[in-house]
This record gives structure tokens, C-alpha cells and sequence, in this order.
């Protein structure tokens, strides 16, 4: 089985096999990404809640994203979606932390054209990611392709995080080879 489905799942199972909780910080997919996660058996285990923050003010006042970044770059950046990330991780007391922001149109928003999405995911000891989306379709294709590249996102970095936990504790060199 593929899709966000199962993308989730897998992300959750990882998640509750190192005894490790989520949270979301949701602008562009309004929950939706929540939705997916707790729509998958057992996501109680791990998920500890969303926060949407659809409007700019909340972003700030709810995740703690730095105003001033909001004044000069606006809501659709890496940087926002990195703190906002970073803040649902602290504000609701999770492991880890996601976060979308971007604009699914149907106009432009802070000068970013319509498809323009930023997907975060922030982890214990600095792991994390930013990525940029430059997304096609109407605005249920936007929010659907975000849902499913936010999840992906953290799927890559659960496992990336246990691959270099792995090194650290069997005394692996990484890449670096002799």
C-alpha cells in the first residue's frame, strides 16, 4: 500500500517504537495533515495534537515565530515554516515537530505565486528539514501534494535520525570510510 496513508502510518510506527510524540503546526492544509495522521489505528500512541494557525498573528502568537521575519518575509518562507515547527514541537510538549505554510491560492499571497509551499519537520538534537514546493493543480491538489510531501518529510528524517543513532551506538564511521 502507498499514499499518505501508509506514509503515516510507517512515520507513527517508527515514532512509537522509540517511545518518541508528534505535533503539527498547520497554515495551507487546515488540519488536514492531523486528519491523515489520526486517521491511521493507534495514532494516539504517538500524536499529541495540532495547532492551525491559518492566520499570520497566530503563527506568531501561538508557535512563537519571530514577528519580525513575519513583517519582512511574509507567512510563505523555509525560515516560518522551520519555527513554526519548532514551536508546536514546544508548545505541545512532542518529540517532534511539522509544520505547512504556503499558498494553495486562488491568488498569490506575500508575493509567492500560487503553489508555493514550505514543509518543515524539527526532531530532538537538531534533526530537521526544510524543503520548498513548487506545487501544480487547483487548491485541493495543492493541499493534498503538501499533506503527502510534509509526511514523506518526516518519514525521511525518522529514518535518517535512526540511521545515525544506529552509527553512534554500534561505533559506525557513517560515510567516512578508511
Amino acid at each position: 500500500m502507498t499514499g499518505p496513508g501508509s506514509v503515516a502510518a510507517g512515520a507513527l510506527e517508527l515514532l512509537a517504537g522509540r517511545g518518541q510524540s508528534l505535533a503539527v503546526a498547520e497554515s495551507l492544509t487546515g488540519g488536514l495533515v492531523a486528519g491523515a495522521l489520526t486517521a491511521v489505528p493507534g495514532a494516539s500512541r504517538t500524536f499529541r495534537g495540532s495547532i492551525t494557525a491559518y492566520a499570520t498573528e497566530l503563527k506568531r502568537e501561538l508557535l512563537g515565530v519571530d514577528a519580525a521575519l513575519l513583517t519582512a518575509r511574509g507567512a510563505v518562507d523555509g525560515e516560518v515554516a522551520r519555527q513554526m515547527a519548532a514551536g508546536v514541537r514546544r508548545v505541545l510538549g512532542a518529540d517532534w515537530g511539522i509544520a505547512t505554510t504556503g499558498v494553495a491560492g486562488p491568488e498569490p499571497q506575500d508575493g509567492q505565486p500560487v503553489g508555493t509551499v514550505f514543509v518543515a519537520v524539527q526532531g530532538p538534537d537538531g534533526a530537521g528539514a526544510v524543503r520548498r514546493l513548487a506545487l501544480a493543480g487547483d487548491r485541493d491538489r495543492i493541499r493534498q501534494d503538501t499533506i503527502d510531501a510534509v509526511l514523506a518529510l518526516l518519514l525521511s528524517e525518522l529514518t535518517e535520525n535512526m540511521r545515525a543513532q544506529d552509527t553512534e551506538q554500534h561505533g559506525g564511521n557513517g560515510c567516512l570510510q578508511p
